[in-house]
Order: structure tokens, then sequence, then C-alpha cells
């Protein structure tokens, strides 16, 4: 095993997040690369259990490889849209390129549900997809994404993404830290925004958001208004111009597989 490894306890079969319906982490932990990783919501939990002994995150926000959750989407009952690494990012450069494909894999097979990938680490992501991860770029099941939170760091990572060969494309532009001035959206599917939230939000203007709407419907994106963000999300809410936006891009549906062959598929995958 890795020496990265770690336990794998705890199970997201569903999430608070707006845009997905469960949270997957076969990895756990991660580091900050740009400004939009400043209030990390994942390392604020995280690190609330470090030193707690036998919980998933007793060593915090370390990087760490959860084998024993690749087998996780072969158990769920029926058919979820999965975030894929909510707690880390696929596409860390301290995780191994095999263990990354045994994630793909798991994907690949487990193809009734629709899995979001996203990343901040862009040129990783596009690098792997053009050569060790063919085989999953061209699932339509598999949506990849980048995060977008400013011109420097963020809007790059879109052209990175578009020279990436897959089905479904997507931005997360959360948090939403500047206006980003005019994108090029082309072979970009769905756009999903966002203020940040919880202690220390940056604050988030509702022309910045505008912007990203408009362009959004110029070049045929999907768009998704996460929140307002703020100390208290809650109170701010999700409604822009007196509506919710919740686009998605239509999923490809793939049947379940009776229970026994979704059992054969599990135990293979722990077995690698």
């Amino acid at each position: 095993m890795n020496s990265l490894a770690g336990r794998g306890n705890s199970v997201a079969e569903h999430s608070k997040i707006e845009w997905t319906d469960a949270t997957w982490n076969p990895i756990r932990g991660c580091t900050k690369i740009s400004p939009g990783c400043k209030h990390c919501y994942a390392e604020t939990f995280a690190e609330r259990f470090r030193g707690v002994p036998g919980h998933p995150y007793e060593h915090g926000f370390d990087l760490r490889l959860v084998p024993a959750k690749l087998s996780e989407p072969f158990k769920w009952t029926s058919a979820r849209m999965v975030f894929v690494n909510s707690m880390s990012d696929l596409f860390h450069t301290q995780v191994p390129d095999e263990y990354i494909q045994r994630v793909a894999d798991v994907m690949v097979r487990a193809n009734w549900h629709t899995y979001q990938v996203l990343t901040k680490r862009a040129d990783r992501l596009r690098k792997l997809l053009s050569s060790k991860l063919q085989f999953a770029a061209s699932a339509a099941n598999i949506w990849w994404g980048v995060s977008v939170e400013n011109k420097k760091h963020g809007v790059p990572r879109i052209e990175e993404l578009r020279q990436a060969p897959a089905q479904v494309r997507f931005l997360s532009v959360e948090p939403l830290l500047e206006d980003v001035g005019r994108l090029d959206l082309s072979g970009i599917h769905w756009v999903i925004v966002g203020g940040e939230s919880g202690h220390g939000a940056r604050p988030m203007k509702h022309e910045w958001v505008v912007n990203i709407l408009e362009q959004c419907r110029s070049q045929n994106a999907k768009f998704f208004f996460k929140q307002w963000g703020g100390v208290h999300k809650a109170k701010t809410g999700r409604s822009l111009y007196g509506r919710t936006y919740d686009e998605f891009p239509a999923p490809v549906r793939y049947a379940l597989p009776d229970i026994q062959t979704r059992r054969r598929w599990a135990n293979a995958v722990q077995e690698m």
C-alpha cells in the first residue's frame, strides 16, 4: 500500500452541495496553490478532527490515499450525481498516476453514476486525459472541470481544460473573487458560480455574476448559481433576479446492474 494511504471510514451518500447528490473521497487532504484556496472549507472541516483517534480526518488535511473507498460507488443502491474528491484534488502532484487510473477505472465501470471531477491542477488534468486517462476521457458519464476564482490563476485553467479531450467540461467559478472579464466558453458545457462563505469570506459583486450569466447565455453554456456566500450564507441565499438558476448538462443514463454483479466488481476493485 502506498505510504500516503489511509483508512476508509465515513460514507457520504448524500451531500448538501447544491449541484451534486453525493461525494466520494478516495483521496483526502490537499495543499493550497492559489488565492481561491485561502479559506478552504475542506481544510477547515478536516482540521477540526486532527488527533481524534479513528476519525477519518485524524490526520487533519494531510494528503492521504484511501483505497478502501474505491469500491464505494458499486455499493450505492441507486444512481447518483457524484462529486469526486470534495475533500481533495484528484490531480494533486502527490497522487500517483496509477492511483488516479484506479479511480478512473471505477468511474468508467460504475457508469450508472455521473461523476463531477474538479481540479485546480488543470495542466495535469490535460496531460493525463490525453495519455493514461484516454479511456476515461471519452466516458460521457464523467464530467471534468476546473476552478476559476480570478483572472490570473483561474482563467488560464479554462484553456487547459478546453485542450483536454472530454465529453463534458465544466467550470466552478467559486469563490468568485473579481470580475473575470470576457471568457471564451467554447467547448465548455456548464458553469457554476458562487461566492465565498464562512468566516473571513471575501465579497462577491452582483455585476461579476451577471457578466458570467450573460456570457453563458451568449455562448450556450448551462448556468448554475450556487450562492451569494458571506459569513452567513443562509441569509444571503442563492436567488438572482428573483429566481434560482439550477441548470445542468443532460446526464447520460445507464442501467444499474444487479447486486451480484456490483458486488463482484466491488471485490475486484479492492483486490487490485
